[in-house]
């Protein structure tokens, strides 16, 4: 049980869409499915997914249950075994979508590595056209001079959510059991597509960092692990209680969460999922008075597909 904020409501009921299944593998030997789905993003008639995992974007359709598929992002191939990829990974833990700006002018998809390690500070821009759909090739971007502050705000560096809500860039840094601060990283949107377009070495500053607890469940932190935007500056988020002392290693997951914070980081609500799933992406989109949500999961076990589900958060 949350031992903090809003105990006495029901628990939010998932509801499974579909399994992320895939058209072909991303290399020989690997499985016909993402199976650490860690962002998330629905646009229009597109759901697209970035995992831990891979070098890809996963695309998949809003309107049926055809397997996806994968468009790369980066060169190059991961090793097969857990551990060896582990190391080499570039880590996308989070994928927003970014407004009309430069040679962008139907906006991109941003997806970033976590800056866990130094090999995990890598991102991906990819255009887009008016309906949505991918336009042109992927761009690699050293996402340096975002991250090098960062290194002396905190103890375990870990991205893992990001969101363009008014002039801000906001970041999502999860905690863990030995550093438990979670937090909000401000930057300004401006000073960030500067460094998109540009690709300049000069590193940048966050304008604020807010820092939010989110309670235990069993005497675990609830951590971050997603964020998406809503209406008026608010953002929803997604929160797990992993059993682990670190950024890099795994463990197990005894709770999940989803809630709101405002735009000046202060938390508005909390709710418990009614089931242990690690969510690692969450998109949501306003159905009057309700928020009706895209959740995705991360197994941890390659075998495992990862899951899109469905839930829908009361305001």
């Amino acid at each position: 049980m949350l031992n903090s904020r809003d105990m006495t409501f029901p628990a939010i009921s998932l509801s499974k869409i579909r399994e992320l299944d895939l058209s072909a593998a991303s290399a020989a030997g690997c499985p016909l499915h993402l199976s650490a789905a860690s962002g998330l993003v629905g646009l229009n008639a597109f759901i697209y997914v970035v995992a831990d995992d891979e070098l890809h974007l996963g695309v998949f359709s809003a309107e049926d249950r055809k397997p996806g598929h994968l468009i790369r992002l980066f060169d190059g191939a991961l090793p097969e075994s857990k551990l060896d990829r582990k190391k080499q990974k570039p880590d996308f833990e989070a994928l927003t979508l970014l407004p009309a700006y430069g040679n962008y002018p139907h906006g991109a998809l941003f997806a970033l590595g976590s800056g866990s390690t130094r090999n995990r500070r890598t991102g991906a821009l990819f255009g887009l056209d008016a309906q949505g759909a991918l336009r042109g090739s992927p761009r690699s971007i050293d996402l340096s001079p975002i991250l090098a502050s960062l290194d002396d705000e905190f103890d375990d560096l870990n991205i893992e959510g990001a969101v363009v809500t008014g002039r801000e860039l906001r970041l999502f840094q999860r905690g863990n059991k030995r550093h438990a601060e979670n937090a909000i990283i401000r930057f300004q949107l401006s000073a960030v597509l500067d460094v998109l377009n540009a690709g300049r070495a000069a590193a940048i500053r966050p304008s604020a960092i807010d820092p939010v607890d989110l309670g235990q469940i069993d005497g675990i932190p609830l951590c971050f692990t997603d964020a998406a935007a809503l209406p008026e500056g608010d953002m929803i988020f997604t929160a797990v209680a992993e059993d682990t002392d670190n950024a890099y290693d795994d463990g197990v997951c005894v709770g999940a969460a989803v809630g709101i914070v405002d735009k000046g980081g202060h938390l508005r609500c909390l709710r418990q999922l009614d089931h242990a799933h690690k969510v690692e992406g969450v998109d949501a989109r306003m159905d009057g008075d309700d928020i009706k949500l895209l959740l995705v999961t991360d197994a941890d076990d390659p075998d495992v597909p990862a899951c899109l589900f469905g839930a829908t958060l009361k305001r």
